[in-house]
């Protein structure tokens, strides 16, 4: 047995604390900058198993890190584990049934994501332990979902001096990420006017509901002028009460801005600022403008994608039985949308048997089949792993750990975070991450590489952060 296959064995040795452990955090939800049990748990998880933890990184008190070994290279493997506000569902529950009303919810899947990388941790430790130089440094970055954990982290220096970094996400397929997330800004407008009787003195009232619905508006007719690839976004978040007789005093709104690169995103930034202006010249009320936080867009890394395309490849997925798929057929029942992104990959293939392989998994209940290394292209989803990007190398994987054509943010991806079909497909993801990390302290090639690309993407430019200096995460 090889040094690599011990430190994987030692990941399926430690699996039933593994799944207990993602279980845990299944159990006590918590969005994002919330997540105290799942930072307490993961934190002692690391301690019990000799990993040096550092918390509080960037003043942020549910983020924290966890180191083995020393000296270079150094190889970050990012975790998550915050939930989903308003998404509370029953675990192995067929329909959609909350376990607490309005509560929070595991719907993206982070209970697996963090626990997962975790996982590949041990597995790094273990080679680390044969008596191979290097140092495997575990993040846990809370508040993904809305809250850019990791670009405050990045502003904060937290993954300066990483030679590369691996990620995975829970999904319904096994591939390796070739798709760039976008940049995007996220801002609160408030508007402020005057109130008074509706109809008594309507003439002494200045509406801000009329300023944001004019905004909205606006924004509406940008839509126009904007690159086809721009996404906005945006929430209501206050209509200034439920009196239609008093003219509302106060409204406001929270926007998404979206686009492929930061400068874009930027650029959309400044126009809607002055669509905002513009309504509260309109309604001769204010506007007050809050900058929440942002997230840089991917830098992807071809070097790194192909050491996790091969062991993608060469570590099998052939451990889902019938009973996960009798439960992926049941869950699968409770929806009817089938993704066309199938025959957008045979589309793309030559080898036929390959082509016919992929095709035949399409109706499957559960995606066992691995994904051939895509050609890259434009995403429109974001994700704060693009800040840490922008740092050092970084890829990612998606493994099945949950039936085919899940929908993301559904009651039905809650539904299934605790089954086995979730934990056999985390498991897979922490091999696959763990066996990446180890080629990469094996072949000092694959890091030179790795690095002279991540150059050459990013211009030799150092990183920096689309979130303002003044800008503090939402902390409670």
């Amino acid at each position: 047995m090889t040094e690599k296959q011990r430190a994987l064995e030692i990941i399926g040795q430690a699996r039933p604390n593994l799944e207990a452990l993602s279980d845990a955090i299944w159990d006590h939800p918590e969005v994002g900058y919330h997540e105290s049990f799942a930072a307490d748990a993961l934190c002692a998880f690391l301690e019990e198993n000799g990993f040096q933890v550092e918390r509080n990184l960037a003043g942020i008190p549910t983020a924290f890190s966890g180191s083995y070994g020393s000296g270079a290279p150094v190889i970050g493997l990012l975790g998550e584990f915050d939930a989903l506000p308003g998404m509370s569902q029953k675990a192995g529950c067929f329909e959609k049934c909350a376990a607490a009303d309005g509560g929070p919810g595991h719907g993206c899947g982070h209970n697996l994501l963090g626990v997962g990388s975790l996982a590949a941790a041990l597995g790094v430790k273990a080679y680390l332990e044969a008596g191979h130089t290097g140092t495997v440094k575990f993040f846990g970055c809370p508040a993904e979902e809305g809250g850019s954990g990791k670009g405050f982290m990045a502003r904060a220096g937290v993954f300066q001096g990483l030679d590369a970094a691996f990620s995975w996400h829970p999904g319904d397929l096994n591939s390796v990420s070739t798709e760039s997330t976008m940049a995007n800004y996220q801002i609160c407008y408030r508007f402020h006017g005057v109130s008074s009787h509706a109809a008594l003195s309507p003439e002494l009232g200045r509406s801000a509901l009329d300023a944001l619905e004019l905004m909205n508006v606006g924004v509406q007719f940008l839509r126009e002028h904007v690159p086809g690839d721009t996404r906005i976004h945006y929430a209501i978040t206050d209509t200034g009460g439920s009196a239609p007789g008093t003219v509302q005093s106060h409204a406001e709104a929270v926007y998404l801005l979206r686009a492929a690169q930061l400068p874009q995103v930027k650029a959309l930034y400044e126009r809607v600022n002055k669509i905002a202006q513009g309504a509260a010249l309109m309604t001769e009320t204010t506007v007050e403008t809050e900058f929440i936080k942002a997230c840089s867009n991917m830098v992807l890394n071809t070097e790194l994608m192909k050491v996790m395309q091969r062991n993608l490849e060469q570590i099998p997925c052939d451990f889902f039985d019938e009973a996960d798929a009798d439960f992926a057929r049941q869950v699968a029942a409770s929806f009817t949308y089938k993704d066309p992104y199938f025959e957008d990959v045979a589309a793309q293939i030559e080898d036929p048997e390959l082509r016919e392989k992929i095709l035949q998994d399409k109706d499957a209940p559960i995606h066992t089949v691995t994904m051939p290394l895509l050609r890259e292209s434009q995403g429109f989803v974001s994700s704060d792993v693009g800040d840490v990007s922008w740092n050092c190398p970084v890829a990612q994987i998606g493994t099945a750990t949950m039936p085919a054509g899940t929908p993301m943010h559904s009651w039905q991806a809650v539904a299934v975070g605790k089954s086995p079909l979730a934990h056999k497909g985390m498991l897979y993801a922490s091999k696959v991450i763990a066996a990446s990390a180890i080629d990469a302290l094996e072949d000092p090639e694959i890091l030179r590489r790795a690095k002279a690309e991540f150059v050459r993407r990013t211009g030799g430019k150092a990183y920096d952060s689309p979130i303002p200096a003044e800008v503090k995460p939402r902390i409670p």
